[in-house]
């Protein structure tokens, strides 16, 4: 639903004048760096009415802009349209950064303000070392405090996630992330605000953020006691009972920063400077140790126990998908009318029958024909197509699992595609096909291997602005690091046990949308003279439709892949599937041909 912002940019700027602040940067975060907010720390959507995952408002006494990255770029401008604000596509060679904007626009000695206690010490030591070359000052300036109802901070109750999921305690994973602060850091203690490491270091998950199991809350990790910051109110005696066994005391929220101001002089408290607030590197001062996390890799590599869940889970999930895609074609047989939404339903309903289901892991992007180019549309009331014959249907959705989480993109012809069509979804499963089969040798970081999805595309001209792969969490964000596949230099190798999706696409403006995703498992693959060398192994179980292949620009090896990624999908699904299903999907993996 989209509000009249001019009065609240009105607002803003009658705040600004008052404390002498001629521009403000909005960010799209929370004081613990989430990519997924809760209502009550979205302010950006506040002030603008866009609803993308990625993206930061810029506004001054005149003028209001927008950045955003490629996947938005679509919905922004829909979002924003009506409106004063420009919409800035970040990423383009044309597209100034923000710091580069304020500095060609804003006067010599002007100031700039951003909330501290949101904006990260990394992003904030960055935007100060820009601006400062035009001798332009960074306040501390929060634009929520003009926002008239803010919800309230998130309340939903605590559980336990237990170990028969978890595979390992919290009181061996505190001991750990202290063991490497101390080695790595010469620490005495850690404080963590990033909502994904505390929910998998102290093993609990709760519904404070939409489609993310996290509990808003603050840890400081300590040798004698560690204490989470949280509302009393998200607690039971359980919980607490548990937490006290694993040696974590709890505190209010609000407390968090009286509690570290408090801390001796002497204390070295490690902080990672991209998850955490510039607010907290202040009131720690000198006894801040800057550092890299000690959780991230631990918590990215998944242990025994977690990976043999997380193939349970896709079991599952690939049962709901063939029950999803069985009724989508049976409504489209017979004229049953379909929208995207009606899409996005299904895919629910059949998710949510089976056992250990907990949530969606995302917002299902159900995108047929034009909608499929936006990268990351999620159909409204106002938008919702209904499904006809003649085009593409682009479906990207996944499940939180108590046993893992599950992340699927799958593109499908509404009747017979054209060869335009299949030859579009040809050159982009050629390069998942690539990545999927790629061997690389230890210490391979995710950028070294991007190239491998996309040079099909290249030499046809082609390309895709978004990443080809991001980390997967356990049973927590869709969206984890520290590994990525993408572009731009990301330094984190790939090792075994991490969990990152494979996921090029190609899209064309208001015609057409393809994307082909599975999850991929790193694993050993060999050791030679050479060294260790590792591999990907892919998790998801859906097929993929042989309608839109085009076999003619395909290579033996290429065909022998598909065939056997089908006949993996036939014999994990069919034992769970009825005689109904089993026969669709027999007929769903028949062997690709030349």
């Amino acid at each position: 639903m989209k509000f009249d912002i001019q009065p609240r940019l009105s607002r803003l700027r009658a705040a600004m004048s008052a404390a002498g602040v001629d521009a403000v940067i909005i960010p799209q975060t929370d004081p613990h760096q989430s990519e997924y907010l809760a209502d009550h720390w979205q302010v950006r959507r506040y002030f603008s009415n866009f609803t993308g995952s990625a993206g930061d408002l810029i506004v001054t006494s005149d003028c209001a802009l927008l950045w955003t990255d490629s996947r938005y770029f679509l919905q922004a401008a829909d979002q924003l349209k009506g409106s004063e604000i420009i919409l800035m596509k970040d990423g383009l060679p044309d597209t100034p950064s923000q710091a580069q904007w304020l500095c060609d626009n804003l006067r010599k000695g002007a100031t700039v303000g951003v909330d501290t206690k949101v904006i990260s010490a990394v992003a904030y030591e960055d935007l100060t070392h820009r601006l400062a070359r035009k001798d332009i000052h960074v306040v501390n300036f929060d634009a929520a405090d003009v926002w008239e109802e803010r919800p309230e901070l998130p309340g939903a109750p605590v559980f336990v996630h237990d170990i028969k999921y978890a595979g390992v305690g919290a009181k061996e994973k505190l001991q750990t992330a202290l063991a490497k602060a101390s080695d790595d850091y010469d620490a005495d203690a850690v404080f963590i605000s990033a909502l994904d490491e505390i929910a998998w270091l102290l093993n609990i998950r709760s519904r404070d953020v939409k489609y993310n199991p996290v509990a808003t809350a603050f840890l400081f990790v300590d040798r004698e006691k560690s204490t989470l910051f949280i509302n009393p109110a998200k607690l039971t005696d359980q919980t607490r009972d548990y937490l006290a066994r694993e040696g974590v005391e709890t505190a209010p929220y609000s407390g968090v920063s009286d509690f570290i101001a408090a801390l001796p002089v002497d204390k070295r408290v490690l902080i990672e400077t991209g998850r955490n607030a510039r607010y907290f590197f202040d009131v720690l001062g000198k006894r801040a140790v800057a550092g890299s996390s000690v959780v991230a890799i631990d918590k990215a590599c998944k242990n025994d126990i977690q990976i043999a869940g997380i193939h349970a889970a896709m079991e599952r999930d690939g049962v709901a998908l063939v029950k999803s895609f069985m009724e989508i074609e049976r409504r489209m047989a017979v004229d049953e009318p379909t929208t995207e939404l009606d899409v996005a339903d299904i895919l629910h309903h059949y998710r949510s029958e089976q056992p250990l289901y907990f949530d969606e892991s995302f917002g299902t992007i159900a995108g047929y024909g034009p909608h499929g180019a936006i990268v990351h549309y999620e159909a409204t009331a106002e938008t919702s197509s209904v499904i006809k014959t003649g085009n593409l249907l682009l479906i990207d959705s996944g499940a939180q699992y108590l046993d893992g989480t599950t992340d699927i993109t799958r593109t499908i012809s509404i009747g017979a595609p054209t060869g335009a069509q299949r030859r579009d979804f040809t050159l982009v499963m050629k390069g998942h096909i690539a990545l999927a089969k790629a061997i690389f040798p230890e210490g391979t970081t995710g950028h070294q291997l991007d190239a491998l999805a996309r040079m099909y595309l290249w030499k046809n001209g082609l390309n895709y602005l978004h990443g080809t792969g991001h980390g997967v969490g356990h049973f927590l964000g869709v969206h984890e690091g520290p590994q990525s596949i993408r572009l731009n230099h990301v330094p984190t190798p790939l090792k075994p046990g991490m969990v990152t999706s494979n996921e090029p696409g190609l899209y064309r403006e208001n015609i057409h949308g393809i994307r082909c995703e599975n999850l991929v498992l790193t694993v050993n693959a060999m050791t030679t003279e050479f060294g260790n060398f590792l591999r990907f192994e892919t998790l998801t179980l859906c097929p993929f439709d042989l309608t839109l292949f085009d076999t003619s620009i395909m290579t033996d090896e290429e065909i022998d892949w598909v065939n056997n990624y089908h006949t993996l999908v036939r014999s994990r699904l069919t034992p769970l599937l009825n005689s109904a299903e089993r026969t669709w999907l027999e007929r769903k993996t028949q062997p690709l041909t030349k």
